[in-house]
């Protein structure tokens, strides 16, 4: 029956005194719904929170989509699953919005391709240019072309990578001013503190010197060290770091 006509229904019986359960066994509906259509004004209201009810799920369809065409076809376990991903609404809309897979052929529509994950897009901006694969350049670039923030940081992240590879400290400063001007706060909490190291960086960016030759002997004493724990004196420890070179 349509939503008017049950409301109208509904209401005329209300006010003839009948009992919302007698209501639910005249017109065959649970009493959830009698009582929803009672205390509506309008069919109008019926309709409209039915619709909120429906559209709080949209953001979890594609999910929805996946596992059911995965072969999960309990309405309770799929909204268990969709509440730890955020979502605020009830069971009965999900159950709402399964039901239209359950009367088609058995399979939700095909949800798409995936969707981007952070890391994906991470990994595309710290690899160099010439190393992304043509796919993934492809990618970047359309994301790049959609999101002016995301094509700056882009710019900045590669413009820092040259300066390490190159040793090209001289460009700390430039680099540093051009992050204070712009709008993007967790580069901007990266470029402060170097600010405050400003010399060791621009050294560690300029500088040919590396720490790991030192950071090699240390590890390498680490472990003589863990292998004669308990066992041995100082002076032996001595000998073996010395015939290990």
């Amino acid at each position: 029956m349509h939503a008017g006509l049950l409301h109208a229904a509904a209401h005329e019986l209300w006010q003839q005194g009948m009992s919302k359960a007698a209501i639910g066994r005249k017109l065959g509906l649970h009493q959830a719904t009698v009582r929803k259509l009672v205390n509506a004004r309008s069919a109008d209201d019926v309709v409209a929170k039915n619709l909120q009810r429906a559209h709080v799920v949209d953001p979890y369809v594609g999910y929805l989509h996946r596992r059911w065409n995965e072969g999960v076809r309990n309405a309770a376990q799929l909204y268990r699953e969709i509440q730890q991903l955020g979502y605020p609404g009830g069971e009965l809309a999900v159950q709402r919005h399964l039901r239209r897979y359950r009367t088609g052929r058995g399979h939700a529509p095909d949800p798409g391709p995936k969707p981007l994950s952070v890391r994906e897009v991470t990994s595309w901006i710290m690899t160099h240019p010439e190393h992304l694969r043509d796919e993934d350049a492809d990618k970047l670039h359309r994301l790049r072309e959609r999101d002016p923030e995301l094509d700056r940081l882009t710019l900045h992240v590669r413009k820092f990578a040259a300066m390490m590879t190159g040793r090209h400290g001289d460009r700390l400063e430039d680099w540093i001013t051009d992050i204070e001007q712009d709008s993007l706060t967790p580069l901007a909490g990266f470029a402060r503190n170097l600010r405050r190291d400003f010399d060791a960086v621009r050294n560690g960016l300029s500088l040919p010197h590396s720490s790991g030759a030192v950071e090699g002997n240390i590890n390498r004493l680490k472990m003589l060290k863990r292998q004669m724990f308990g066992r041995a004196s100082l002076d032996l420890l001595r000998k073996r770091v010395l015939l290990t070179r």
